[in-house]
């Protein structure tokens, strides 16, 4: 593998574009589609993925270059910024077309997905809405995957709901690890409003309660695996808390509580696979 594509694919975000993708791929299944279903559905999720990891490193070049970040690939000139963009670009430019067999109204919403994504990456990372983005994209992923369906059937408002509360709380641990390098470059978003300590108590009531929606949102009573997954989130979420706190206090980065988030994730997605319930 080249340099320049090794730099490429590290732009993208790798670790949450995967997480996502492969979320979404349970999700469908669970959900009901058959495999030329769930390939479709996954690649189009995974194409707003690459769009929005490689426009975000596109636009936070300078940013990264401000504070350092040789561990960005661009500031460490592994790959142009150009080549960044244009890739961000086409990946944004493929998602209604790679998402067309699924029907005018999934597309339209994976369509909205990315674009209110992208606008979080321009303007609104720096405002005090910048949580709004995460939540319409994330209630729009599993809306996308149930309107993907044969017959289009309407997403439960229970699912969106999860899906919008689990965006919402991403949000809040993603930016964790940034706070300090967001302030010398004057990114002023929800989070660093709140700091860090508001930040953390705001991903983990968010993603308590994204749990509590899958488990509680679904007809007939919880199973116990629902249960269980309520008592594994109330444990996972303040360890990562916990510790994000201590890292930052002893100067590290506190990347902990994103970690707790992507587990929490996992949580949710094997929780509604299990299920198979979106009525």
């Amino acid at each position: 593998m080249s340099r320049a594509v090794s730099g490429l694919l590290r732009a993208s975000h790798p670790e949450p574009a995967v997480a996502v993708t492969v979320a979404t791929a349970l999700l469908a299944w669970g959900v009901g589609h058959r495999l030329p279903g769930v390939v479709v559905v996954s690649v189009t999720v995974a194409a707003t993925q690459l769009a929005v990891g490689w426009t975000n490193d596109w636009l936070d070049a300078g940013r990264d270059q401000v504070t350092g970040r040789d561990d960005k690939p661009i500031p460490a000139g592994t790959v142009s910024r150009r080549a960044v963009g244009v890739a961000g670009l086409v990946a944004a430019l493929a998602t209604p077309l790679i998402a067309a067999p699924t029907g005018g109204w999934a597309t339209l919403c994976i369509t909205t997905a990315l674009v209110s994504a992208l606008l979080y990456n321009w303007p609104l990372k720096s405002t005090p809405v910048s949580v709004v983005p995460y939540a319409v994209s994330f209630g729009a992923l599993p809306a996308f995957i149930v309107l993907a369906l044969p017959g289009h059937p309407v997403p439960p408002a229970w699912l969106v709901g999860a899906g919008a509360l689990l965006g919402a709380g991403a949000h809040f641990a993603n930016v964790l690890p940034d706070l300090a390098d967001d302030a010398r470059t004057g990114v002023r978003g929800l989070p660093h409003r709140l700091g860090a300590a508001g930040s953390r108590l705001a991903a983990a009531a968010l993603l308590f309660t994204a749990t509590v929606v899958l488990v509680f949102g679904p007809p007939g009573p919880p199973s116990w695996a629902g249960l269980a997954a309520v008592a594994a989130t109330a444990v996972v979420l303040p360890t990562g808390w916990y510790a994000a706190r201590r890292a930052t206090r002893s100067g590290g980065r506190p990347v902990a509580i994103f970690r707790a988030v992507l587990l929490v994730a996992v949580i949710d997605v094997v929780l509604l696979v299990s299920s198979g319930r979106v009525g």
